[in-house]
């Protein structure tokens, strides 16, 4: 079996940019379909026998009609190509009202051939897959809500809501595994967080708390390859075992959380206990630059400030976000004009200015410092620093027998 693996799509995070006058789509949006046409020309080109989406088509469950036209327009391509596809419900296709439409819906409305949505936990034999000598076991996205109505955990904490969920999830796929052919391969599709995994800058696009899967539910060796979704960052969690266990990484950048992370779609031979690899890399994604700088000196600042950019040849046609800190009384000296100039090339430029401003005690008129004693002062700069009343108490008693203490005893 010749599979193609992606996920995380996010079609429509335009978080930057302008529009293209010509399609009057973001050029953001174009970004990711750039990357996703890639995808699609490489799953016809080299002629695999099924697509595997582990989740996330959209940034939202409530796609723009736009969108779900050029989403749409990629998998009828699959489908035309007669490639099955499998597209798994990811948490931002997932409406958290019970009844209520996924944005993956129309697929199923529309019984597009060849293509599968999988919306609820279900083990899918040869037979359901026209015939491909493989089995899938699809774990999609796990409604917290829809969970606890199922099985009736309603007045239990989090905690216990999701270690009863875990241990089911646990029971269930391994009465699939009992059941299945052990002559075919059987690849783990999900949606979902796994104990180990190291997450990239997508925390800021993710919604709600995750529901943690168990290490030894996708490293279960009658397992011959997962295909993971849901975090961003490229990653095998069973690297140089079997079975390899992949988050192949969302197709484009989202955020400057995932400034250093390359970007990849897995090619995977898949046979009964072996599978090979193949990480394919998505070279033409839009770079972006994150640089901070903390001026020390009041001398030459802007050219402190622009030394902390890259040449402006790396900044062509790059999201750039430059951070600068320094004391609030140099604010005037800081030529924005300048910098952004500099920065022109840049498909967007975000100056993030950070003023220091010192904390200084005030104290009434009718005081002076001589006047207080240490333990009163020592309230003052607390109270200066906003801490809690609970806190200056504690810390007031413990200065207290600190400084006493010497008193006491001898000088």
């Amino acid at each position: 079996m010749k599979i193609l693996h992606f996920a995380d799509a996010h079609i429509d995070m335009a978080t930057y940019g302008r529009r293209d006058p010509e399609t009057g789509l973001p050029l953001r949006v174009l970004d990711f379909l750039k990357s996703l046409d890639v995808i699609v020309d490489a799953a016809i080109r080299e002629s695999v026998d099924m697509v595997i989406f582990a989740g996330d088509a959209y940034k939202d469950r409530n796609p723009a009609p736009t969108y779900q036209r050029e989403w749409g327009r990629r998998v009828m391509r699959l489908s035309q190509a007669g490639i099955l596809t499998l597209l798994l419900v990811g948490n931002h296709d997932l409406s958290p009202a019970l009844g209520r439409a996924h944005a993956l819906n129309e697929f199923v409305t529309l019984q597009v051939p060849k293509v599968r949505v999988l919306d609820r936990p279900a083990f899918l034999t040869s037979d359901d897959l026209d015939g491909l000598p493989v089995q899938i076991i699809a774990l999609p996205w796990v409604s917290r809500s829809g969970m606890i109505a199922h099985f009736d955990l309603r007045g239990q904490s989090l905690e216990e809501v999701y270690r009863q969920l875990s241990e089911r999830l646990l029971e269930q796929v391994d009465y699939w595994l009992e059941q299945a052919d052990p002559a075919l391969p059987v690849i783990l599709t999900a949606h979902a967080s796994v104990q180990g995994a190291t997450y990239g800058g997508e925390r800021s696009v993710m919604l709600g708390n995750d529901l943690v899967l168990p290490p030894s539910l996708v490293k279960d060796a009658r397992l011959d390859y997962v295909a993971l979704g849901h975090i961003h960052k490229p990653q095998d969690l069973n690297e140089g075992q079997h079975p390899p266990v992949i988050y192949p990484g969302s197709i484009e950048r989202v955020d400057f959380g995932e400034v250093a992370d390359e970007k990849f779609f897995v090619i995977a031979e898949v046979a009964r206990g072996r599978t090979e690899v193949d990480w394919r890399p998505l070279r033409d994604i839009r770079p972006f630059v994150d640089r901070r700088v903390t001026l020390s000196e009041k001398e030459n600042i802007n050219r402190q400030i622009q030394a902390a950019l890259p040449p402006q040849d790396e900044l062509k046609d790059a999201i750039v976000r430059l951070v600068v800190e320094y004391p609030r009384e140099w604010e005037a000296l800081i030529d924005d004009a300048a910098l952004r100039d500099y920065a022109a090339g840049a498909f967007e430029f975000h100056l993030v200015k950070r003023p220091q401003q010192e904390n200084r005690i005030r104290l009434p008129q009718d005081q002076a410092i001589g006047a207080l004693s240490p333990l009163e002062l020592l309230e003052l700069y607390w109270r200066a620093n906003h801490l809690e009343e609970e806190d200056i108490r504690v810390l007031s008693a413990l200065a207290a027998e600190i400084i006493q203490s010497p008193e006491e005893g001898s000088e």
